[in-house]
């Protein structure tokens, strides 16, 4: 026979109430969290397996900030580019209209005041600022303006030459800015010609337009010079030169050869005419130069309110003005363009990388609420079996406590 003492008896009865009253605490605070899981004890090997899923939402989440983020920035990059667009076309308009040799005076001052409006809605644009405050376009100086106004007036470029980049998943990186410099102002400049200091008084070059792109590089290749050197010897001949080539190379072929002052020449597909030139004159044709769209607008607004057309010299001037800003305006567009390509490809890879993200998210949230998430039917139905138990647990224990021998006497 097995003696227990009271004290066993309530001892026992006492901690087999307290294991009920916590499996009925556990399954009351799953139902009121919906958590399966809301410690580790709770089912270790579970838990272990959320933790790493929640590390994994998490960086989720951080990769889904930096992608909205890069949306936002790209998107308004596109827009500002989209409204320069818009401007460079209304001054292209303008430069067309300026051609019209019946104009007066007072008609080109006219369409000088509004592109010298157009000008400053375009620096307005390339001063675009983001929802923080910082500058898009000035590379990683944020907080300097793009372009700024000289105390010539002229608008020259601040920032720097930078790029930011933003990581959008895991070695996964877009670049989400440009600088200015590389959009606006190192377009490609039409060919000009350039007279040399000290020329004979009265002396220019006009009409120079390259007109075969297939002679130009069938004759230098595919490494253009920065110029041709154009002199003029005392039989008014021009004679046309690399000025980086030997001096034992051969001069460059003119049509018609020999080509002579005051007659229209082509040399390497440019066509242009010296006028007035004497022995030893000499002219430039820059042939690789850059030039920024607020210098050719600041170069096409200050020609309509000074040039003199009254003279043969002045008119071809003029004429060389407009014809070179249209050819100054459609390389910016089209720079402009090719960027707004770049950024739709980037915009793509942004919007492919938030739907891998969405898609990542969405699973491994299914994954951690089929391990974390209660199943109310299955809990409630615990809980009322529970409550029965420990109900039957409380009255039997009071049944048996109030047990004596002396009852028996």
């Amino acid at each position: 026979m097995i003696r227990i003492s009271s004290q066993q008896i309530f001892s026992g009865g006492i901690n087999r109430l307290q294991e009920l009253n916590t499996s009925l605490n556990n399954t009351q605070q799953q139902i009121s969290t919906g958590k399966r899981v809301n410690k580790p004890s709770d089912d270790p090997v579970a838990a272990a397996r959320i933790l790493k899923l929640d590390q994994e939402l998490s960086r989720v989440e951080t990769y889904q900030r930096n992608v909205d983020l890069a949306d936002n920035r790209l998107k308004q990059e596109e827009s500002a580019l989209e409204s320069s667009i818009d401007v460079i076309q209304r001054i292209r308009e303008l430069t067309v209209q300026a051609g019209n040799g019946s104009l007066s005076a007072n008609d080109r001052r006219s369409i000088s005041s509004e592109l010298e409006e157009r000008l400053g809605q375009l620096a307005n644009i390339a001063n675009t600022r983001d929802a923080s405050g910082e500058y898009i376009f000035s590379g990683f100086q944020g907080s300097v303006k793009a372009f700024e106004q000289d105390a010539s007036g002229s608008w020259i470029y601040q920032g720097d030459e930078g790029q930011r980049v933003l990581e959008i998943d895991d070695g996964v990186t877009v670049p989400i800015s440009d600088n200015g410099k590389d959009i606006f102002v190192r377009v490609p400049a039409a060919i000009t010609g350039i007279p040399a200091t000290g020329n004979t008084p009265g002396s220019y070059i006009s009409g120079v337009d390259l007109v075969d792109q297939n002679s130009l590089q069938s004759t230098f290749g595919d490494g253009f010079p920065d110029d041709i050197r154009l002199t003029v010897n005392a039989a008014g001949e021009i004679v046309a030169r690399d000025p980086k080539a030997p001096a034992s190379d051969p001069d460059l072929p003119t049509q018609p050869s020999p080509a002579v002052v005051g007659e229209e020449f082509q040399v390497a597909g440019i066509r242009a005419t010296i006028e007035n030139a004497g022995d030893g004159d000499e002219f430039t044709l820059a042939i690789n130069d850059r030039q920024s769209i607020f210098r050719t607008i600041e170069n096409l607004v200050s020609g309509l309110n000074n040039i003199d057309k009254s003279n043969p010299r002045g008119q071809a001037e003029y004429d060389d003005l407009i014809a070179n800003s249209l050819i100054n305006l459609d390389n910016a567009q089209e720079s402009i363009i090719l960027k707004q390509t770049e950024l739709g490809g980037r915009m793509n890879a942004v919007e492919s990388t938030k739907t891998f993200l969405e898609d990542s998210s969405v699973y491994t949230n299914e994954i951690r609420s089929q391990l974390q998430d209660v199943d109310y039917a299955e809990a409630i139905s615990n809980l009322s079996f529970q409550s029965f138990v420990l109900q039957a647990a409380q009255q039997s224990f009071a049944q048996v406590s109030q047990l004596s021998l002396f009852d028996r006497l």
